[in-house]
């Protein structure tokens, strides 16, 4: 914290900008004023909606069941400013001042909550037909796709790939994903435990190419690197996303190799009196020894709560969180706590084969990552399990009939 906040204190006229109106910027804005602070608090957002939940859009939205996910939060009520439609074109740190078209926006304390924004497919701006798989207005094009049911061709198998392929299955759409690596979940999961994932698409009616490369996207078709033309009524791109920063360029505020915002273990940035937290934002972890760059709901949902933390209080807060997500896909729910990059042993429970299993991932004696496929008491005994550090017996843990807690050493 600057000399200038300190002084500032917690007076009323103190002001925090939040940019970015998702789960990030929204609960960062909440956590605030449930942590007391009485200042100002703006929270801008350049999409026009009203603040919405993400992952609804690649299963209820999408399928026609809800018209929206809209944060049930009355912000008028907690005093917080909401400017929508407002793009931030730039922040200029010396001057406590963000730069929009609509002009200057002062700050005494700013946060950074601008999540991602999906990698676009070489090449296919512009064909009609391409779509994105990360906003509102996308899922509302997407809807009436999936009504005609079209022959759907998915560029990239990995989470959101999958969640999209199960939804257009689930409308009655023809659907091929192709997918560059040897197998879906190539950038997330181990090749043993990613593997049996592919028999999921054969399963659900969906055809999964592996080993397949765009060369191409024309109206109607995507045309592979081997030549093999395929039908395409429309082209749904999941390839991944990366931090949206480029707004921040000249700044000042230090990025990291993936463009992502480098944040300190109370989420501060290089410089003074801004935060980044979500998506956007890498932090060092502490629990695993290396910096987590973590694009998923639940860092969007626990960091804000550090922020705000950092911003009221005098007692600084750290951030060093299990990570945790969650998949719904080809009829499982899978999910996955932890970070396995440093494991040095992996342990099964259970058959992959069937519809129910896990993968437990050790450094010494202590859990450190685990991924449930329909066993959610393993998730949340292995959460918790991970959280402690506890000392497992490995024999114990590896044997699916009996609970995680009884693995205790």
């Amino acid at each position: 914290m600057s000399e200038q906040t300190r002084e500032q204190g917690t007076a009323a006229g103190r002001r925090v900008v939040v940019v970015g109106a998702g789960m990030a910027g929204v609960q960062t804005a909440v956590a605030l004023r449930d942590q007391g602070f009485t200042g100002t608090v703006t929270l801008i957002g350049a999409e026009p909606h009203q603040p919405y939940d993400r992952p609804p859009l690649s299963k209820a939205v999408l399928l026609g069941k809800a018209e929206g996910s809209a944060f049930d939060v009355d912000f008028e009520a907690l005093g917080i400013e909401v400017q929508l439609g407002r793009e931030v074109l730039g922040v200029r740190p010396a001057d406590h001042e963000l730069d929009t078209a609509e002009g200057p926006v002062p700050y005494d304390v700013l946060v950074l909550a601008t999540g991602a924004e999906p990698i676009r497919l070489p090449g296919a701006d512009g064909v009609p037909g391409v779509h994105l798989l990360r906003t509102l207005d996308d899922a509302e094009r997407l809807r009436p796709v999936l009504a005609r049911q079209h022959d759907i061709v998915v560029v990239g198998a990995g989470w959101i790939g999958a969640e999209f392929a199960t939804a257009a299955r689930e409308a009655g759409c023809a659907v091929t994903v192709v997918e560059a690596a040897d197998r879906p979940l190539a950038g997330a999961l181990p090749a043993e435990v990613a593997a049996p994932m592919a028999a999921w698409y054969t399963a659900a009616g969906a055809s999964l190419r592996t080993h397949a490369r765009v060369a191409h996207v024309e109206p109607g078709e995507v045309v592979l690197d081997d030549g093999t033309r395929l039908p395409a009524g429309a082209v749904v791109v999941g390839i991944g996303a990366r931090p949206a920063t480029a707004w921040l360029q000249g700044s000042g505020i230090e990025l990291g190799a993936h463009r992502e915002v480098l944040a300190d273990d109370g989420l501060r940035t290089s410089v003074p009196d801004v935060y980044a937290v979500g998506d956007c934002a890498s932090f060092p972890s502490g629990r695993y020894g290396e910096r987590l760059l973590v694009h998923h709901w639940d860092n969007a949902l626990q960091g804000p709560r550090t922020v705000a933390a950092n911003i009221v209080g005098e007692t600084p807060a750290v951030y060093d969180p299990v990570p945790y997500f969650w998949s719904e896909q080809f009829g499982r729910f899978v999910q996955y706590a932890g970070h396995h990059a440093s494991a040095d042993t992996t342990l099964w429970r259970g058959d992959p084969a069937t519809p129910a299993w896990s993968v437990c991932w050790l450094r010494g004696d202590r859990l450190v990552a685990l991924l449930a496929v329909g066993r959610p008491r393993d998730l949340a005994q292995g959460r918790r399990l991970i959280e402690a550090a506890t000392p497992l017996d490995p024999k114990v843990l590896a044997d699916a009939s009996v609970p995680m807690k009884a693995a205790i050493a």
